[in-house]
């Protein structure tokens, strides 16, 4: 099992040249669809804030996939000011818009923001960067997280993001991620990642900016269309429009089990 963890993480390395991620142990709390809590509160107890429900006016994100529908995303910027600020910026530009999804894998991610379309676009070569990128030990790589992708190093971040799927993972692979990458894990992390799912080797190495609440079905959907040999969509999924707005206290819908639900 450990062989196949070490492959997988491998096999993934061309979304930022490099997945050595450096595992933090990072307590996580239960999330409620109708609770708000602070984030300032959250770091007080060192508990994770993917889940911290935004508030009504609170500015959010809404990507709408061409044919699929919106996908809304909360932001973080208590967490990841710099990160938070540049695709706000690029999204109120309508850098993002008509841009596809140019790397999809099931199970992994899906990944976007590059004008080229191929995966060479959109970095610092290009002019597009910022500063102070690193990775919030209170932001976590599970089901629906979005992040910056990097040719290494949150140093290299610019337009290009991904969105978590991930996979469910059971204690005894948890233990030999732990044991492969010398960290530990606490029990509400791992409860987490077994019972939502993730990418838990990519934690600490990338820059986590929001987390998806309403939406994930379509996200879900996207990584499993039919993909190349480089991890392209036969037919482009298209970015109709990124948009900055203000969260109007509708549905928030965590998880892939509350569109199975309904």
């Amino acid at each position: 099992m450990l062989k196949r963890i070490l492959a997988t993480a491998l096999c993934f390395s061309f979304l930022a040249c490099s997945m050595t991620a450096c595992g933090k142990e990072v307590e996580l709390k239960e999330s409620s669809d109708s609770q708000s809590s602070s984030v300032s509160a959250d770091l007080q107890t060192g508990e994770y804030v993917n889940f911290t429900a935004p508030e009504k006016g609170e500015q959010i994100v809404i990507m709408t996939i061409k044919d699929m529908g919106d996908i809304k995303i909360k932001l973080f910027p208590e967490l990841a000011p710099t990160g938070v600020k540049n695709f706000v910026e690029l999204a109120k530009q309508g850098y993002y818009d008509e841009l596809i999804f140019h790397r999809v894998i099931s199970n992994f991610m899906i990944q976007g923001g590059d004008p080229k379309g191929n995966g060479t676009g959109g970095s610092p070569a290009d002019g597009i960067t910022f500063e102070n990128g690193d990775a919030s030990p209170y932001l976590t790589h599970v089901s629906g997280a979005v992040a910056y992708a990097n040719s290494g190093s949150t140093a290299t971040n610019g337009s290009q993001f991904y969105i978590v799927t991930g996979e469910k993972y059971d204690d005894n692979t948890l233990s030999q991620m732990e044991q492969a990458y010398g960290t530990s894990y606490s029990d509400s992390f791992k409860k987490m990642y077994k019972e939502i799912g993730g990418a838990p080797w990519l934690d600490g190495g990338y820059t986590i900016f929001g987390q998806v609440f309403d939406g994930l079905d379509i996200v879900y959907k996207i990584q499993n269309v039919e993909t190349d040999a480089s991890d392209k969509p036969y037919d482009a999924v298209t970015i109709e429009s990124v948009k900055v707005a203000e969260y109007d206290g509708g549905d928030i819908r965590w998880y892939i089990s509350d569109y199975a639900e309904n």
